[in-house]
């Protein structure tokens, strides 16, 4: 889109760089019109994280505008050459996400952000450039809807179908997607075509980053994990909220930082110094040729050997009890609560999945296996009802049998043709509960059951599908009528004991196809009474 140049202003002598938009694409209107909206937006932020702006000329012949020089170099330099320390990725990812935070709060959503655009200066400020391709919120679109902007190693899933509208979450997930591989030297999603990568966007879990990384905080990769949420309602709120996650997480870190390592390169004490040290003797006060006084007679007691003796074995027993690890029962307790306030804090047992694991894993033999498996049931329960809720909303292929069939009966369950819903929902909790694979489905499956059917009556049920597609025929909407009556007989048609159902059923198919708006033989739906009474 334009060339960058190193200038100097000559009014100043200020050195700057300045971009000029490519003279083959002057005449272009919508490039041309692209080239002023940047520099639109970089009047409007002012911030330390984000490149600054001189000013800059737009005329026929010529387009350019003028900005800070960084000679850092980008970021995907430096990343070519090595991976981060995490210290160093909260560090800029903390930077990122002001300099966004600063850029949504004027209407900005950048959608390119990739290492490339991530500019380092010589004092290690990052500074987000490159705003060609961003959307101000405020004004008039240039990109037409449902077409896709942005580079593909970074883009959220939303870029790529165009379902969901863009905003400052997009740029969320672009973050994610760098921190990713400021911890890896990788992005997430890695591909030898461009549909492929853009599928893997849309359609794959992304991999761990400890995976990759064994040294990168649980913490991190969490907070990563979370930004690169498929669905955008997901992802952390806003680009703050990044910034007080990664804060949060270096503070976990030091806090967690062993007290027994502490000691150890903490500097030499007085049990470690050698006679004669000149540190030595101002330490425990004794005087240079002094003959008639021993040193220990100018020692005070807390500088005694048997006290820092003391007061050392202390420190390493509470050390050593705090890194202790805990106990079965302990530990067990602290993951019950943590699950069960986890919903006031907005969460779920999926947060706490891998400590179930580590918690099994400790305690092979623990009396509370039952329940920790469970827990590890209901998540995945969890997490196959997200996927397929996501699968469904994106349109995508579904990722196993369980999720198709699962997916097929909840169409019907949510057009309105309960019985049929019902009758599927069955089919896969019975083919699917000794399965370890689609074991969640199965569950799943039986919750709806539980759902659509309160009473558990199936007989009430059916008699109450009927008198629903009554209302239908007499609404004037025949055709459902029609098709709910079939669906019953077809359903129902060879079970004994809905005989007497599926003779109305019939008789009421035969009249309809007479023309005939009512029926002599009448169904109401069961009231609470009645249905308790069936039961019985």
């Amino acid at each position: 889109m334009g060339i960058v140049y190193k200038a100097t202003y000559l009014k100043t002598g200020q050195t700057v760089a300045v971009k000029v938009l490519a003279p083959d694409l002057t005449a272009d209107d919508k490039v041309a019109k692209r080239f002023e909206r940047e520099m639109e937006i970089l009047k409007k932020l002012k911030h330390p994280n984000i490149i600054k702006y001189y000013g800059g000329s737009s005329t026929a012949a010529q387009r350019f505008y003028a900005m800070e020089i960084v000679e850092g170099g980008a970021l995907d330099d430096v990343l070519k050459k090595r991976r981060l320390s995490w210290e160093e990725t909260i560090d800029y990812g903390i930077q990122i996400a002001k300099a966004l935070e600063h850029a949504h709060a004027a209407g900005i959503i950048h959608r390119d952000l990739k290492p490339a655009n991530l500019l380092l200066a010589d004092n290690g400020v990052l500074k987000l450039s490159d705003f060609g391709i961003a959307r101000d919120t405020q004004v008039t679109a240039l990109t037409a809807a449902g077409k896709t902007v942005g580079t593909m190693a970074y883009m959220a899933p939303e870029q790529i179908t165009g379902k969901s509208p863009i905003t400052r979450r997009t740029d969320l997930y672009a973050l994610g997607c760098v921190l990713f591989e400021m911890l890896t030297g990788r992005p997430p999603f890695q591909g030898e075509t461009q549909p492929e990568l853009l599928f893997k966007h849309v359609d794959e879990v992304p991999p761990s980053v400890r995976e990759l990384n064994m040294e990168v905080p649980v913490w991190l990769e969490r907070l990563i994990s979370e930004l690169l949420e498929k669905d955008p309602e997901d992802r952390p709120f806003d680009a703050l909220a990044v910034q007080v996650k990664l804060e949060e997480i270096r503070k976990k870190v030091t806090q967690q930082e062993s007290v027994v390592h502490q000691t150890l390169v903490g500097g030499a004490s007085a049990l470690t110094r050698k006679e004669g040290d000149p540190a030595l003797t101002k330490l425990i006060g004794k005087k240079k040729g002094s003959k008639s006084k021993s040193p220990t007679d100018y020692t005070p007691w807390y500088e005694k050997m048997w006290f820092l003796g003391g007061a050392l074995a202390l420190l390493l027993g509470v050390a050593v009890w705090g890194l202790w690890p805990k106990s079965e029962a302990r530990t067990y307790e602290d993951l019950k609560q943590a699950i069960a306030a986890a919903p006031e804090q907005g969460a779920d047992v999926t947060a706490y999945e891998e400590d179930i694991r580590e918690f099994l894993t400790r305690f092979p033999e623990t009396t509370h296996a039952g329940e920790a498996q469970g827990w590890l049931d209901d998540a995945a329960v969890i997490e196959a009802d997200r996927h397929a809720t996501s699968t469904a909303k994106w349109n995508r292929n579904p990722r196993n049998e369980g999720e198709r069939l699962y997916l097929e009966a909840r169409t019907y369950e949510n057009t309105g043709d309960r019985v049929t819903a019902l009758t599927k929902y069955r089919a896969i909790h019975s083919l699917f509960q000794g399965h370890a694979e689609l074991k969640a489905y199965s569950e799943l499956a039986r919750r709806r059951i539980a759902e659509i059917e309160p009473s558990g009556d199936l007989q009430n049920f059916v008699r109450a599908q009927i008198v629903d597609a009554d209302r239908l025929h007499r609404d004037g909407t025949p055709v459902p009528a029609r098709r709910r009556w079939q669906s019953l007989v077809e359903l129902y048609g060879d079970k004994s004991e809905f005989d007497v159902l599926m003779r109305a059923v019939k008789a009421r198919l035969e009249d309809a196809e007479a023309g005939m708006s009512e029926f002599p033989i009448q169904l109401t739906t069961p009231t609470a009474k009645e249905a308790s009474v069936a039961e019985e």
